[in-house]
């Protein structure tokens, strides 16, 4: 078999690359070892992570309620039905995917693909129905492997009480303990669907913060939410290591090393491993072609995202940081448009992430730490929630909105948010920061009242000094 352009790997970036590839004119195959299309994103990641951080934040909100004097009984849990639901929802969206690459005259191979050389693919398993050779030579690839969960060895046991993101997604029980190896996005986010389930669940981080990586003034509204309402009623363990764990049975002993106390041994009935992931570079036959791949196992490509082998592209996880499906996306379409002959190539100056806890935390364009590791200096303007009447009128007041200024010209760099809705609000400041707006640009325009999003121009008033609802001295 021959083709144009073979994508391998069905996820944001494989099957958007594909797509519009094929939209483009060309002659598309794509290769995915998975029975249908969406990759981790939608099959075992932000999807389904989604459909039951929604479940947990409504059952939240009944509790919350009482504060406005509306109780609640408390709710009753039906495993089988929230995961039969949470199972129609990639069955509808991957059906849809499989309807569009159909109608694009996409052929679609579900088998590992593996490089015999650069410009061949031997394909491996899957269902052999999909292909009737077992190799497929092709004139440019599209690799977008992904990644998969990090698991170092002294977390591997042969239980199925040990999970990572994907086994913690089957939802297999409600476990009366579970603890969380990892205070990032997907320890907290998972974290929060079974505590909300019912679980005594327990965070452990390396380091002294949670979400390491992430603002400090964003991180902490998010913290004393979790204190306030006591959400990890197991505790939030900072500057703790997991430095072994151990099958007990019918439970798993976790030993436990703060560096400011003694070793500790627990039993958990459950533990999620939730570390970060790593790149799908390994075992794809790369060393027969001359992609180079870096110490960590990933990828590198230039801003066309152009591998060093003329034949083959790469996009996605597994060429790097940030891994978003949205980053991925983007990068694919960049991709087919490269491959088709336009001067397309990666050149953003924000990367929206959104980290889907309650109350969500979400960032974009430049931070205040990177640019005091640059040596830049940058202004900053704070909007607090507490002074928003929409806020105030939902019980949303754990908020707060962030810009980051360059002070000589007024153009903003970066914006962060803290607070209900935080990742739909982020969009604005994507726009504004790619735009080069400066903040008299957004404090001008004008937002409709009462809602969270006049809280991106009360924070640039903020700035300018003339915010009506926060006092502080105008601005010569």
């Amino acid at each position: 078999m021959h083709t144009q352009v073979v994508v391998v790997g069905g996820g944001p970036g494989g099957y958007a690359a594909a797509f519009l590839a094929a939209d483009l004119g060309m002659e598309v195959t794509l290769v995915e070892a998975e029975s249908r299309l969406g990759g981790t994103c939608l099959l075992r990641g932000c999807i389904p992570s989604k459909a039951l951080l929604h479940v947990s934040k409504v059952m939240a909100e009944t509790q919350e309620m009482a504060e406005w004097g509306l109780s609640f009984d408390r709710p009753t849990l039906d495993l089988d039905t929230m995961r039969t639901r949470k199972k129609k929802v990639i069955a509808t969206l991957s059906k849809g995917l499989g309807e569009l690459a159909k109608r694009r005259k996409i052929k679609v191979i579900n088998a590992r693909g593996i490089f015999v050389d650069s410009q061949t693919l031997e394909l491996e398993g899957g269902n052999p129905a999909t292909y009737d050779s077992s190799r497929l030579t092709f004139d440019h690839c599209i690799l977008a492997t992904g990644s998969r969960p990090a698991v170092p060895k002294i977390f591997d046991l042969p239980t199925d009480r040990v999970m990572d993101s994907t086994g913690a997604l089957e939802l297999a029980d409600v476990p009366e303990s579970l603890l969380v190896v990892g205070g990032g996005y997907i320890g907290l986010e998972m974290g929060t669907v079974y505590a909300a389930l019912g679980s005594q669940v327990t965070v452990v981080e390396l380091t002294d913060g949670l979400l390491p990586g992430a603002d400090r003034d964003l991180v902490k509204p998010l913290q004393k939410h979790y204190t306030k309402r006591n959400i990890f009623t197991g505790g939030i363990r900072l500057g703790t290591k997991v430095a072994a764990l151990h099958d007990a049975g019918d439970q798993i002993e976790a030993q436990l090393e703060p560096t400011d106390g003694e070793p500790v041994t627990e039993k958990f009935d459950r533990v999620l491993v939730a570390i970060g992931r790593q790149p799908n570079s390994r075992g794809l036959g790369l060393e027969n072609t001359q992609v180079e791949i870096d110490e960590r196992g990933f990828v590198q490509v230039d801003n066309r995202q152009r591998t060093a082998d003329p034949h083959i592209l790469a996009i996605g996880d597994v060429v790097g940081e940030p891994m978003l499906a949205h980053k991925a996306a983007h990068e694919g379409k960049i991709a087919a448009e490269v491959l088709h002959g336009a001067p397309a190539e990666f050149d953003v100056q924000a990367i929206p992430a959104v980290v889907f806890t309650d109350p969500e935390i979400a960032w974009a364009g430049l931070t205040v730490e990177e640019a005091k590791r640059a040596g830049r200096e940058v202004a900053v303007a704070q909007y607090p929630w507490q002074a928003s009447g929409r806020a105030q009128a939902v019980g949303a007041t754990a908020g707060m909105t962030k810009w980051i200024i360059d002070p000589e010209t007024e153009q903003v760099l970066g914006c962060g948010i803290v607070g209900a809705g935080a990742g739909e609000l982020i969009s604005e400041a994507v726009l504004a920061i790619e735009m080069g707006c400066t903040v008299r640009d957004l404090a001008e325009s004008i937002h409709p009242h009462p809602t969270l999003s006049e809280t991106l121009a009360f924070a640039g008033e903020v700035h300018l000094g003339t915010a009506t609802e926060v006092y502080r001295p105008k601005r010569r």
